[in-house]
């Protein structure tokens, strides 16, 4: 018997020792920056990426690593191929009994069933080969199972696993059988002459030429005046496509006896050659370092597209992340000056505050006179206690629409931005329709913000007149005056104001600032406008903030690593290095 091509006893997952103890701490590292490195955004393309990143997860967790720890287990040998190919009879007739159940109607639903030597059964347990199916000694037609049947007919060092159609129409069955196959160390591909030439079975034989697995072909169920002219033709298309030593079996058309088994003589070459292979010891090592070591280097040549997309996932997710933090920092920042620019004094503010301080006469005075005295515009003020409230209640108001407006407006330029993103449109349908719209509750959070802002104020002023409260001018206008004054004062922080505007409402401020300074001095009143200032714009800032956050949020969600795709590249180089390391050096036994 000749074993599968480019074997070598002394490949870089050979005999147990420091080379596979370093393997398989490189290929451990390797999974886990393959698990780390992950793909949630919808990019162009993304999909294939996401299938071969998830296909190299299972192979490592299924085959590879499992393999490497366990490199003197049994040679597992998975039989696939297509419907009707006569899988199922083929094994029962290898093994000399029905050990699966052939399936009479399709799509065939039952476990994948493995076949081993009784003194071979502690090598497949759960924790080694395919640790996601459940391990079962009964006919199931579980999917999530696998049917282990001990048997003394299977040669020891030898398991055999009946594996679902790969062109089944149940798509568990397709995923399980490739599942099957890319944990196998020598895959037995059965066909028929009807089949073989079906684009699905050879899309899974071109998996394995490309990563060197080895394989065994079967051509089932050949009437003998047809064995030539297909075998023929077969032959060709495995060596076309990279399979040309791989050992081809013709079992011809026979019928079956009452257990469902083929005539012996009809699948004698499958088994005699099975049988030698369990013999040779070296050759089943040489079977299984060519698969496994094809598998790695496969995996570790799939990887770099895979660090490829990672990247691009994270340098998307700060993109989406920048589009929303400057939509929100503009609103920030638009808001803040509409709060210092004369904005919020007009309106339903600039009425209530002008019948606080009164206008007619004494407005006029501060239209036309510089050189007037502050003690006038003390005895000229008519406010009244409940008008300081109804200022104050026009001020929370002014403050509440200013921020949901800017608030509203952030949220559109931030859902826009993201629209013109695939990754922006996919993140937006998670959060929802009203992510385009200020939150539902900011109005009562803007409301308790503005409130505290004024309590803020109110604290200032007491804070300043601790040693005034007794003096007339304070006692004249009240905590509750003075607080409204330097809000007014607040809101025309930086004169902002245009026309006749800066007439009216630019007067009214400035009668607010005299007002201040006749009760606390000039240098008390502008740090007071300070402070109160910065106050106000850290409270709209922190609401904004709150709002931006429901964008910043859902990418935050994603879980990027920002250097998974390098750290993911590293470990690929790692599993490189440690099998070029092992790999036979030129004039090396």
């Amino acid at each position: 018997m000749t074993a599968p091509h480019d074997a070598s006893p002394d490949g870089p997952s050979g005999p147990s020792g420091v080379d596979d103890a370093q393997m398989l701490t490189a290929l451990v590292r390797l999974r886990g920056a393959l698990q780390a490195a992950t793909l949630p955004l919808d990019l162009p393309g993304v999909e294939e990426v996401r299938t071969s990143h998830q296909e190299m997860v299972d192979q490592l967790e299924d085959y590879v690593i499992p393999r490497v720890m366990t490199i003197d287990a049994p040679l597992l040998t998975v039989v696939g191929g297509s419907t009707g190919a006569g899988k199922s009879t083929l094994v029962n007739s290898l093994v000399g009994r029905r050990v699966t159940e052939p399936g009479v109607l399709r799509p065939t639903t039952r476990s994948p069933v493995l076949v081993h030597h009784p003194d071979d059964g502690h090598w497949f347990g759960q924790d080694r080969l395919l640790p996601d199916l459940r391990r079962v000694e009964h006919s199931t037609n579980d999917p999530d199972a696998l049917q282990l049947v001990a048997s003394d007919t299977v040669p020891q060092g030898l398991a055999v696993l009946d594996a679902p159609d790969v062109d089944s129409v149940e798509e568990r069955n397709r995923t399980l059988a490739a599942q099957l196959l890319a944990a196998a160390d020598l895959w037995l591909f059965v066909t028929s002459a009807a089949r073989y030439a079906d684009q699905v079975p050879w899309g899974f034989l071109k998996q394995a030429a490309d990563r060197s697995t080895a394989v065994a072909v079967v051509l089932d169920r050949t009437a003998p005046d047809a064995v030539q002219t297909v075998s023929t033709h077969l032959a060709r298309m495995l060596a076309s496509r990279g399979l040309k030593d791989s050992p081809l079996f013709v079992v011809n058309e026979g019928p079956v006896d009452e257990a469902g088994l083929l005539p012996p003589g009809h699948v004698a070459d499958v088994r005699g050659w099975l049988e030698s292979l369990a013999a040779d010891a070296g050759a089943r090592a040489a079977v299984v370092k060519q698969t496994l070591d094809g598998a790695i280097r496969s995996i570790t040549h799939h990887v770099h597209p895979v660090a490829d997309a990672a990247a691009v996932q994270v340098d998307t997710a700060a993109t989406l992340r920048h589009e929303a933090e400057r939509a929100y920092e503009r609103a920030a920042a638009d808001a803040v000056k509409a709060t210092a620019d004369g904005t919020l004094l007009r309106g339903e503010v600039l009425a209530r505050w002008q019948e606080f301080v009164g206008t007619g006469e004494l407005l006029k005075s501060l239209e036309n006179r510089v050189g007037w005295l502050r003690d006038r515009v003390v005895n000229a003020v008519k406010g009244k206690p409940q008008q300081a409230e109804r200022v104050t209640v026009a001020v929370e108001s002014g403050l509440e629409l200013l921020i949901l407006e800017h608030a509203e407006q952030a949220a559109e330029r931030a859902e826009a931005a993201w629209q013109q993103h695939a990754a922006g449109v996919g993140l937006l349908a998670q959060a929802g329709p009203d992510i385009g719209r200020a939150s539902r509750d900011l109005r009562r959070r803007a409301e308790r913000a503005v409130r505290e802002w004024q309590g803020d104020v109110l604290e200032l002023v007491k804070a300043e007149g601790a040693d005034k409260r007794s003096t007339a001018r304070f006692l004249a206008f009240g905590v509750n005056g003075l607080s409204v004054a330097l809000m007014v004062v607040v809101f025309t922080h930086t004169a902002g104001l245009t026309g006749a505007e800066a007439g009216i409402a630019g007067g009214s401020a400035a009668l607010g600032q005299k007002l201040l300074e006749a009760v606390f001095g000039d240098q008390a009143v502008r740090g007071l406008a300070e402070r109160a200032r910065r106050m106000l714009e850290e409270r709209i800032t922190g609401l904004l903030d709150a709002e931006r956050r429901r964008f910043t949020d859902l990418v935050d969600a994603l879980g990027l690593a920002p250097d998974a795709a390098e750290q993911l590249r590293q470990a690929a180089r790692r599993v490189d290095d440690v099998r070029f390391a092992a790999a036979p050096k030129p004039g090396r036994p």
